[in-house]
């Protein structure tokens, strides 16, 4: 299955029996974000839940 990530339109192949894939053709509200963009958003959250703690 090719996805494209919702935030800088890479384009991956999943495996069609993987559980993302299955998601992602089931529920078409779900969107597909790449494994960078996952990461920088996490990190980024993280950083700005650890400056709302340190305030």
């Amino acid at each position: 299955m090719r996805v494209r990530c919702s935030l800088c339109d890479v384009v991956d192949t999943l495996s069609d029996a993987s559980p993302l894939a299955k998601k992602l053709r089931n529920r078409p509200i779900h969107t597909y974000m790449c494994k960078e963009c996952d990461d920088r958003i996490t990190r980024k959250t993280e950083e700005n839940q650890q400056k709302k703690l340190s305030e």
